[in-house]
């Protein structure tokens, strides 16, 4: 199990969980361990790719690479704790929503996967202990239903 192969279901727009065989525990993203039981033998399940937003912050001086993407103190972005319908919690960007406004956007708002490409900067590829990663990373976004 890795998170290269998580990536990859990212970049063909699927979104893929790991389900532990012992407990029936599913984690996104995948885990090798089971941090519930402590096994070792998860299984690839598909998302259905809908869930409700339990927190998130806008962000008004991001990393490098967003504001490569016109992100700014004048255009913020917003972050959040996503709630998937069958359980696990993800963290992922959420576009559709004002997030220079935040007191507008709702705890509870039903929310969709989508899926984007980001360009990297050579800041972000040097902050990669792997080794070099490739020009483009899928990101995890979700939408308002």
């Amino acid at each position: 199990m890795s998170d290269h192969a998580f990536e990859q279901y990212l970049a063909e727009g699927r979104l893929m969980g790991v389900r532990c065989v012992g407990c029936a525990a599913i984690w996104v993203p995948p885990r090798a361990l089971c941090p519930d039981c402590h096994m070792g033998d998860m299984e690839w399940i598909p998302m259905v790719g809908t869930g409700k937003l339990m927190a998130f912050t806008s962000i008004f001086i991001g990393p490098p690479w967003m504001a490569q993407q016109g992100f700014d103190r004048q255009h913020p972005y917003c972050t959040g704790v996503v709630e998937l319908d069958e359980g696990p919690r993800v963290v992922a960007r959420i576009d559709g929503v004002d997030a220079s406004h935040p007191e507008d956007i709702k705890i509870g708002l039903p929310l969709l996967v989508d899926f984007d490409d980001v360009t990297l900067d050579a800041s972000r590829e040097s902050l990669d202990a792997s080794g070099p990663t490739s020009d483009l990373r899928p990101h995890l976004v979700f939408k308002p239903r």
